[in-house]
């Protein structure tokens, strides 16, 4: 809407921008004078409205963008030509203004997010003690965290502090209420004896791979945080980019929950560490992206601002997940340090069976180790042997004791299963 003496102007920007226009008279007796309604090809949607705005077209007047299906005019394919350098670079990148308008939609009211969040949280819970994939994977469609990420790092690019807190409180407050919830749920199955008695989370698949999280986990966030964005400028549909996201927030938060409510410091830490590096490379990829693209404050003036907000959060994210990788490369090399000890042990105690009689068989061998955080320590050995119907298996658990404790290089409990194998 045109508002008074402005007509020519905008007319005039209208022109020299080569658009088609039509121009209508506004006869509701408000401030405004006219509408004018025009077509644009998405890469010119921007620039447009800049220039629209240099002519008194601001946020005070009304604008509205809307998605034409289809345009027939050969001066329509001539303006796509203008700009179809911008198309190239930036795909089917949306506007500015279009871009904040699909975070606010994104950005649910209080309640609904948090009981959202309440019930994705109790459902990946359950998920994870039931050991069940296909449950967690369903919480996660239901989990509203997309639009806070998002909100965040747009509100940083473009400038509008009121949207970035926002994105920022609320990305806050749903790992909050996802923790907490996990853990009331958890505790209820638990004190309810709804779950087996003496069920230890951590021999569980689902919870077991989030007590240990590796460098992997950063592959994934940085991801989610990249098509989450990517979603928002192209148009991608959110819901599913969302799922992503969930997946890096959800489960973990879930798992922290379990950790609590079963007292597990181990699964606390390891799945905690997994949100935390998880949360900031979302907010970090979808910023680096969104500056990459070109996204700018409305007003030259406001940039160096946008830029100093960018750049130092930017910074304060890097530093916080470099700070944290050292934890998840600690487990990473904590974990490849196992698997080569465990080799190692299994080796030596197949190799002492051997020594001491040609028929005893390694059949399983179990490795136990302690520890909050790493490095775990090795403090069990169970090795189960097959051995001969009538042979004497006195002084098997010795000998694998000091075998094994060879390799380890500390004093390590061994225990030694027999069990008499009888071959037709």
């Amino acid at each position: 809407m045109i508002p008074a003496g402005k007509r020519a102007a905008v007319v005039r920007a209208l022109d020299d921008e080569g658009v088609d226009y039509v121009v209508t008279d506004e006869t509701s007796g408000r401030e405004y004078t006219a509408v004018a309604t025009f077509p644009l090809p998405t890469a010119a949607v921007e620039p447009v409205l800049d220039r629209l705005r240099e002519a008194g077209i601001d946020e005070s007047t009304y604008t509205v963008i809307v998605a034409a299906e289809t345009v027939i005019s050969r001066r329509f394919e001539a303006l796509e030509e203008e700009y179809a350098e911008d198309a190239e670079h930036g795909g089917d990148r949306i506007s500015r203004e279009e871009l904040q308008a699909k975070a606010d939609d994104l950005a649910s009211g209080l309640g609904t997010y948090v009981l959202m969040t309440v019930i994705s949280a109790v459902i990946a819970t359950a998920g994870l003690l039931l050991d069940s994939p296909a449950t967690v994977v369903g919480s996660m469609v239901i989990a509203p965290l997309i639009g806070p990420a998002m909100s965040a790092a747009i509100g940083t690019v473009v400038d509008d502090e009121a949207l970035f807190r926002r994105g920022v409180r609320m990305q806050v407050i749903g790992v909050a209420v996802a923790v907490l919830a996990a853990t009331a749920f958890a505790f209820a199955l638990r004190s309810l004896a709804l779950v087996p008695p003496g069920l230890d989370p951590l021999e569980l698949a689902e919870v077991s791979e989030r007590l240990a999280p590796n460098v992997l986990v950063l592959v994934v966030a940085i991801g989610a945080g990249v098509a989450g964005v990517v979603s928002l400028m192209t148009g991608v549909s959110a819901t599913l980019v969302g799922v992503m996201i969930a997946v890096a927030l959800i489960p973990p938060a879930a798992a922290v929950g379990i950790g609590v409510a079963f007292a597990i410091p181990r699964l606390v830490i390891g799945a905690g560490v997994i949100v935390a590096v998880n949360l900031l490379s979302i907010n970090l990829s979808a910023l680096v992206v969104l500056w990459y693209e070109g996204y700018r404050p409305q007003r030259w003036f406001r940039e160096d601002n946008a830029r100093a907000a960018f750049l130092k959060r930017v910074a304060v994210l890097a530093v916080a997940i470099a700070l944290l990788s050292v934890f998840l490369g600690g487990v990473t090399y904590d974990s490849y340090v196992a698997s080569t000890t465990e080799a190692d042990i299994r080796a030596a105690a197949s190799d002492e069976l051997t020594a001491l009689d040609s028929e005893y068989e390694l059949l399983d061998l179990t490795v136990e180790r302690s520890g909050t955080v790493p490095p775990l320590v090795t403090e069990r050995v169970v090795v189960r042997v097959g051995v001969p119907p009538g042979t004497a298996v006195e002084g098997i658990a010795p000998a694998l004791d000091e075998r094994i404790e060879a390799v380890v290089g500390r004093e390590v409990a061994v225990e030694a299963r027999t069990v008499t194998v009888e071959r037709a």
